[in-house]
C-alpha cells in the first residue's frame, strides 16, 4: 500500500516545522556531507596525481573545513540527543527543550572551532 499525499511544492515550502524539522534536515545534511567527504577522500587516495592533489587542496580550504566540522559536530550532538530520547522515552515530552540544549552546546563549540580555523587560515 502506497501512502499518497497531495501536497504541492508551494505548500511544502511554506511548512514551518521550526526546531524539530530544522534539526531533522541538518542531521541529514550532516550525514550526507560526511559520507561524501569520506567517499571523495578515499577516491582521492586511489587516484593520486593531479586530481588527488586538487582534492587534497580542497580539503585544506578553510571554508571546506568549517563545513565538514559543522557536519560532524552537529550530526554527533543531534545523534546524542536522539539516542537519549530513545533510551528514556519519558523525556520525549521535553524534546523541544532538548533541542534548545543541543543548540546551547553546539553553538559555542562550533564558534570556537570556526575561530581556530579562521585564525589558523589567516596566519594568526
Amino acid at each position: 500500500m502506497i501512502l499518497k499525499r497531495n501536497v504541492s511544492l508551494a505548500t511544502a515550502l511554506r511548512y514551518k516545522g521550526q526546531g524539530p524539522y530544522l534539526t531533522y534536515i541538518l542531521h541529514r545534511i550532516g550525514g550526507l556531507g560526511m559520507a561524501i567527504f569520506v567517499a571523495v577522500h578515499i577516491l582521492a587516495s586511489f587516484l593520486g596525481g593531479e586530481i588527488g592533489g586538487f582534492l587534497n587542496d580542497v580539503y585544506k580550504n578553510w571554508a571546506f573545513q568549517i563545513f565538514i566540522f559543522f557536519c560532524a559536530l552537529f550530526h554527533a550532538i543531534n545523534g546524542l540527543r536522539i539516542t537519549i530520547l530513545d533510551l528514556w522515552p519519558k523525556l520525549l515530552d521535553h524534546s523541544r527543550e532538548a533541542i534548545w540544549l543541543e543548540w546551547a552546546v553546539f553553538l559555542p563549540l562550533f564558534g570556537i572551532a570556526v575561530f581556530v580555523i579562521l585564525s589558523t587560515a589567516l596566519g594568526g
